[in-house]
C-alpha cells in the first residue's frame, strides 16, 4: 500500500515538474518569438546591461518594451517638432528615473541681490558657447544624484575659459566628494549656489586629477589641494524673467534647474522640445547658448549630464520665449553663475 503511494507521489511530482517545464519553455519561445525581444537583446549588449537573473530580465524587458511601443507610437501620431528615441533609460519606468534627479531646491527673491549684466541692451541673436571653445564634452553622471555638480562645474569651465582662453575639464568628483559640509550631500542631491561657494572658498581641481566615480567617497586632501580654477564669487539672474536670463547666456554659460521628471524628457532624442513638463525643479544643468530653429521656434541650448546617448548629442534644445514667466520646465526660476 506505502509502495502505491510512494509511486502516486512520485508520478504527481513528475508530472506538475513537466507542466512547469513546460509553462517556462513556452514563455522563453514566446518572449523570443517577440518582435522586440532581438531588439531588447541588442540594446542591452550596447549598453552593457547586465541583469541578476531571469526573474529580472524578464520584468526589465516588459518595461522596455512598454518603452519602446510608447516611442513609436509618440514619434507616429504626435505633430510635435521634436522625436523620441531608444536610449540609456529604455528599460527605466518615469517613476524610476525621477529618484535620479537630486536636485535641491531653494526658495528664491524675483530680485537678484546684484546682477551684472542687469544694463546690457543688445545680445547677438543667438550664440553657442560651444563654437566659441567654452564647453567641454558632455559628461554621465551616471546613477549618482549629482546633477548639481555637473552643472555648477560646466558654468565654472565656461566663465574659466571665456577669462583665460584655457578650456579645462574639471572635478565633479571633488564637490561630490568634499562639498558636504551644508546644503550639498554628493549623490543624495545639492544646489549650485552652494557648489559655487565651495569653489570660491577652495578652488577646484582638474577631472583628470580628482576623476569621476559616480559614488559617495571620503574626500581625497591630496586631490583637493592641487587648485586649478578659483572664481571671485556667484550671482543669481533675477528669477522669473527669460529676458535676465538671455542677458546672462549672450555673456556666459548658466547654470539651471528645471523640472526633468517627464516621459517625454526621458526619451527627448531631437527637435526643439515643447512638451509638458512642469515647476517641480528636479535636476540641475547648464544653458551655454540658445537661437531660433529653421521654422522660427526660438530655444534655449541646454547640456545635460547623461551622456552622449541622450538627447542630441547629450544636449536638449527647449523652447524659449513660451510666454509664462518661469519659462518652460522653469528653466527661468533659478539661474545663477560664477564670476571670474
Amino acid at each position: 500500500m506505502a509502495s502505491s503511494r510512494n509511486r502516486y507521489c512520485v508520478l504527481v511530482t513528475m508530472i506538475f515538474l513537466l507542466g512547469a517545464w513546460a509553462c517556462q519553455a513556452a514563455g522563453r519561445t514566446l518572449q523570443q518569438d517577440d518582435p522586440v525581444y532581438e531588439m531588447h537583446e541588442q540594446w542591452m549588449a550596447r549598453y552593457g546591461r547586465v541583469y541578476k537573473d531571469m526573474g529580472e530580465r524578464q520584468s526589465r524587458f516588459e518595461i522596455f518594451k512598454s518603452n519602446v511601443q510608447w516611442i513609436e507610437s509618440f514619434n507616429r501620431e504626435s505633430s510635435k517638432p521634436y522625436k523620441l528615441g531608444v536610449n540609456q533609460f529604455a528599460d527605466l519606468t518615469n517613476e524610476e528615473l525621477k529618484v535620479r534627479n537630486r536636485f535641491k531646491s531653494h526658495m528664491c527673491s524675483t530680485e537678484a541681490a546684484s546682477f551684472k549684466y542687469e544694463n546690457v541692451t543688445t545680445v547677438p541673436p543667438s550664440m553657442d558657447w560651444r563654437k566659441k571653445g567654452a564647453v567641454t564634452p558632455v559628461k554621465n553622471q551616471g546613477q549618482c544624484g549629482c546633477c548639481w555638480a555637473f552643472s555648477a562645474v560646466a558654468a565654472v569651465e565656461g566663465i574659466h575659459e571665456i577669462t583665460t582662453g584655457k578650456l579645462i575639464s574639471l572635478s565633479e568628483q571633488e564637490l561630490v566628494d568634499c562639498d558636504v559640509g551644508g546644503q550639498d550631500q554628493g549623490c543624495e542631491g545639492g544646489w549650485m549656489n552652494s557648489a559655487f561657494q565651495f569653489v570660491e572658498k577652495h578652488g577646484l581641481t582638474t577631472e583628470a586629477n580628482y576623476p569621476y566615480t559616480g559614488k559617495d567617497s571620503k574626500c581625497d586632501a591630496k586631490g583637493e589641494s592641487n587648485r586649478t580654477v578659483i572664481i571671485k564669487g556667484h550671482e543669481d539672474v533675477p528669477a522669473n524673467s527669460e529676458e535676465a536670463l538671455l542677458k546672462a547666456v549672450a555673456n556666459q554659460p548658466v547654470s539651471v534647474a528645471i523640472e526633468a521628471s517627464g516621459s517625454e524628457f526621458q526619451f527627448y532624442s531631437g527637435g526643439v522640445f515643447n512638451g509638458f513638463c512642469g515647476l517641480v525643479l528636479d535636476h540641475g544643468v547648464t544653458v551655454v547658448g540658445y537661437g531660433t530653429s529653421d521654422d522660427g521656434t526660438k530655444y534655449w541650448l541646454v547640456k545635460n549630464s547623461w551622456g552622449k546617448e541622450w538627447g542630441e548629442e547629450g544636449y536638449i534644445r527647449i523652447q524659449r520665449d513660451v510666454g509664462g514667466k518661469e519659462g518652460l520646465c522653469g528653466i527661468a526660476m533659478m539661474p545663477s553663475y560664477p564670476t571670474a
